[in-house]
């Protein structure tokens, strides 16, 4: 008796998942799912990146999966992505609030928002505080330059030798937005930079893991002590970090007189005291630590990806040095404003963003509303994966969609041009907040290393590896340089 009521039990339960695991009406097609997991089998958990294009070729530029029993639709293409986050945006650019990130974050900063007055204030915030505090300016010329004599000097003591470059990308880009953010920088093994920055790049392999991805499938495992909770404890050592700024700069801060984005968000919390606001010093912590992440991980990736391509592809190395040398002649330094005479180098750093692909699936959005794509019907609350490498390498938007190539920028005339299909940092209201910052820090940082340095490939490094390790971000696989001084400088 007692077994047949336990088989009643698994047998309904059984049927209760089916039934949630069902595709509402007009639904994107999509893989049948499993009792539990959903279609996490039809995933690699280490890397779904060639898995979500198998599907794509098997059901189409919008198809659907489930994590667990909960529905996600994924959005492929430039056309399907565009129509989306730019024409549908406000129907596409909520975010998911009940994933392993949300919960690690406590659904503070700005990148995680819900898309509603909490984020359209801070959003605005932001946008404007970093134009303040120099985003195409001169005065952000003035910082990347400064930052970028602290990698010459690591470079200079290695001349003749071999270096792994990830520590001196990873610090000098966190650097830059640390002054933005704090108005100050860090030795390179000052142990602030080592910790944060460590605690980023774990985080960002856990939240596109198959750890987290088994969090958000199964919730009944949420709270046993498996290898995600390490992503919960970086969290609290960043926020830690996080008040200890705070507490510091609350002594020496001169009302009015702003420093930073701290300083200013203080001021502006001092302006809303009283007033109904989502502005809090709790946020303010998040808030800087997702700008933190943001400003420093897409950017050193993709910095390691141009110098690994630039050494193992040495002709065009030669080609940006000969265009550099040229248009910078009888100058000191270069600045921002070169970039329009130097097509081909303005094509070359296009180009490594592209193969780069640093975000490939975007931050997770879902829907705001009931909605309709391309013909499906959406339900409102339902998860969107945006396929960024989709459109990255899409057949009939590049000539050479799946190789390393400059021409992919260049006209006929040898003119710099941006296709369409060019959306590394995403596309609509939820489109990067740091894109001019981080356009800024590559060509500054990679037009002056390449004036004075040659990248050379080590003999002994045997054939170089360009595939990627998958997270967040995607991360090029350690590699080391030889660095020789040019006598052309």
């Amino acid at each position: 008796m007692f077994a047949t009521i336990i088989l009643v039990c698994i047998c309904v339960c059984f049927i209760i998942l089916q039934v949630k695991s069902r595709r509402p009406r007009n639904f994107p097609p999509g893989p049948s799912p499993l009792p539990v997991f959903g279609n996490i089998l039809n995933l690699s958990l280490e890397n779904p990146l060639k898995d979500f294009e198998k599907l794509r070729k098997s059901y189409g530029d919008i198809y659907s999966l489930f994590l667990g029993s909960k529905p996600a639709v994924v959005i492929s293409g430039v056309k399907a992505i565009k129509e989306a986050l730019v024409t549908k945006a406000s129907d596409f650019s909520g975010r998911p609030q009940d994933m392993f990130i949300n919960d690690a974050t406590e659904r503070k900063g700005v990148i995680l928002a819900d898309y509603g007055p909490t984020w359209k204030e801070h959003r605005r915030f932001a946008l404007m505080t970093l134009r303040n505090f120099g985003l195409g300016k001169n005065s952000m010329e003035e910082r990347i330059h400064g930052e970028i004599q602290h990698v010459i000097k690591t470079l200079e003591k290695s001349i003749g030798k071999s270096l792994s470059p990830r520590v001196m990308f990873h610090n000098a880009a966190s650097n830059i937005i640390c002054q933005v953010l704090f108005g100050m920088r860090y030795e390179y093994d000052d142990e602030f930079i080592k910790v944060i920055v460590n605690c980023f790049t774990e985080n960002s392999k856990i939240a596109n893991g198959p750890w987290a991805m088994l969090y958000d499938s199964v919730p009944m495992i949420r709270k046993l002590p498996l290898p995600f909770r390490k992503g919960f404890k970086n969290v609290k050592t960043c926020q830690s970090i996080g008040k200890r700024l705070l507490t510091e700069h609350k002594k020496t801060r001169i009302p009015g007189k702003p420093r930073d984005l701290v300083d200013c968000y203080l001021d502006e919390l001092d302006k809303k005291e009283g007033d109904a606001s989502s502005f809090s010093e709790e946020q303010l912590i998040s808030y800087t630590l997702d700008l933190h992440f943001a400003g420093t991980d897409t950017t050193s990736n993709t910095l390691l990806t141009a110098f690994l391509y630039l050494m193992t592809y040495p002709h065009i190395q030669e080609r940006c040095q000969q265009e550099i040398d040229h248009v910078l002649a009888g100058k000191d330094r270069v600045s921002f404003d070169d970039r329009h005479t130097m097509p081909y180098v303005q094509a070359v750093v296009h180009e490594v963003q592209r193969m780069a692909n640093t975000v490939p699936l975007s931050v997770f959005h879902c829907t705001t509303n009931d909605t309709e794509l391309m013909g499906y019907s959406i339900p409102k609350g339902t998860l969107i994966i945006i396929n960024l490498s989709s459109v990255l390498s899409e057949e009939g938007h590049w000539k050479f969609p799946h190789e390393f190539n400059p021409e992919n920028f260049l006209n006929d005339q040898g003119e710099f041009v941006k296709p369409e299909a060019f959306m590394p940092f995403s596309t609509g209201p939820r489109v990067c907040l740091g894109e001019s910052l981080a356009r800024m820090e590559l060509f500054l940082i990679m037009v002056t290393l390449l004036r004075r340095f040659k990248f050379i490939w080590p003999e002994d490094a045997g054939e170089p590896d360009y595939s990627p390790v998958y997270g967040v971000t995607l991360t090029p696989k350690p590699y080391h340089m030889k660095v020789q001084l040019r006598a052309t400088q």
